[in-house]
Parts: structure tokens; sequence; C-alpha cells
């Protein structure tokens, strides 16, 4: 299933039903998981370590050494889940000593021309859209979804269930189950459409929706808010999740619509 004109080390572990199209360079220190797909003129560098059914279109080039001056040669990896599409002209780096890999999760739909840095940990059912730049040490929960030519700041953090509009530059962290939108970002509610999608009770997103308005629209700071949250509210895994990634924030969340200042 590897094309004549494919250039593919010996050393390289491909699986079975896996096709290698013309023009694509594979280098020893890969793997690639069955059933994969492998665009013409794609390039696969050493650290490649590639899942199941993926697809991988013309242009693609995994694994390049990071672009970051601190990278002295160490061995290190790309990780890409089974059933993700990589569609053309996208660049992933792999990582340095720092993570040791950058990895992208299952089921995952990277567009064309965008480019993932070296450290970076992405969620399953991500999908970034044409165009994003993602900068070193970011991590995506899993069922975001990036718009078109948005930038994550380094070492940013994006939780779970984010919805980020096209062309947003994200400067700040943004915590699970929102949306982000406008120049300079700032809150934009919840992402009731996507979590309805994925099976979330009305009680549920009227629960996160409470948590929210007390920390964007109850006039405290974060601090107050969530001492409040933690007295009127009962646990829940979703508020428990949502308290615990603003506390580990250590670049501050997102600022509330229409406060003109950032919330930390």
């Amino acid at each position: 299933m590897i094309h004549q004109l494919a250039a593919v080390d010996k050393r390289a572990k491909i699986s079975k039903n896996v096709i290698v199209e013309p023009f694509t360079t594979i280098a020893g220190d890969v793997e690639i998981g069955e059933g994969t797909w492998i665009g013409s003129n794609v390039t696969i560098m050493d650290g490649a370590r590639i899942g199941k059914n993926c697809r991988i279109f013309p242009g693609t080039v995994i694994s390049a050494i990071p672009q970051d001056l601190k990278f002295d040669g160490e061995d290190t990896q790309t990780i890409i889940g089974d059933d993700t599409t990589i569609r053309e002209c996208v660049t992933v780096n792999r990582g340095t000593k720092a993570l040791g890999f950058t990895k992208i999760g299952k089921n995952c739909l990277i567009m064309a021309t965008s480019h993932i840095a070296h450290d970076c940990v992405i969620g399953d059912h991500v999908i970034i859209v044409n165009g994003c730049g993602i900068a070193g040490h970011v991590e995506i929960g899993d069922y975001t979804v990036m718009g078109g030519l948005s930038a994550v700041h380094q070492f940013g953090k994006i939780g779970k269930h984010v919805m980020i509009s096209g062309g947003t530059l994200v400067r700040k962290d943004i915590p699970p189950y929102v949306k982000v939108a406008r120049e300079p970002m700032s809150y934009a509610g919840i992402n009731s459409v996507g979590l309805r999608r994925r099976g979330f009770t009305n009680e549920k997103i009227f629960e996160i929706q409470k948590i929210y308005r007390a920390i964007f629209q109850m006039k405290m700071n974060v601090s107050q808010a969530i001492s409040h949250i933690e007295k009127e509210m009962l646990p829940t895994a979703e508020r428990d999740e949502i308290l615990q990634f603003i506390q580990n924030s250590p670049r501050g969340i997102v600022k509330g619509y229409g406060t003109g200042k950032e919330s930390n």
C-alpha cells in the first residue's frame, strides 16, 4: 500500500492497510497505526507516533523539530490519536525536554494551514479551523472548537467544551463550557448549543450558567465569586472543574463581557 514514488525509511513501523501516496517522505523513527491514509507530499519526521484510521492530507509536516532556540536535539515525540484528520499544509512540531512530546487526541479535525507548536496537549474531539496558530506549551480541552485564524499565546490553557470565535487572540486562559469572542477577547456566554449536542441536560446547563453569572455578571472579583459559589452552590463535577481551572490559572482568565478589564 506504499506507492513506489514515496520515500519511506525501512526502519519505520507501518501497520497493515496503511496507504502512503507518492512523493511523501517518512523517517525511520516513525510509527503509523492500521488503516491510516497519508496523502501525497507529506513529510513525517522522526518521533511521530500516529494512531489508527487517521487521514493526513497533502503538504502536511508532522514532527519537525521545534521552532525553539532552546531545543538541543533531544529525543522527543509527536503523538496523534486514532481517527484524527489533519488537512492540507498543517505543521505539528514535536516536543522539547520541557514535556517531551506534542500530543493531539482522538477524533480531532485540524484544518488547513494551522500550526501546532512544541509541547502542546490537545484533547479528544477538538476542531481547529483553518489558519490557526497555537504557540508552545498550550493545553486545549476535549470538544473545544477554535475558529479560523485564531491564535493562542504560549502556555495558554483552554478548558473543555469551549467555543472560540474566528479571529480571536487568546491572551488569557479560557475556563470550561464557555464561548469567547471580540477583540480584546471576552466572555460571550456559555456554549449551550455545543453542550446540548453532547447530551448535557437543561438542568446541568442552567447550573453552569449560574456559576458563570456569578463570575462575570455579579460585580464581584474572581476571588469573591469563587467564595460565593462555594458557599451557595452544591458541589458537582462541573462546578468543581470550573473552580479548579480558575484557581490553577497563573495567567488569569478571560475578561467578562463589557467589563473592560481582565479577570484574575
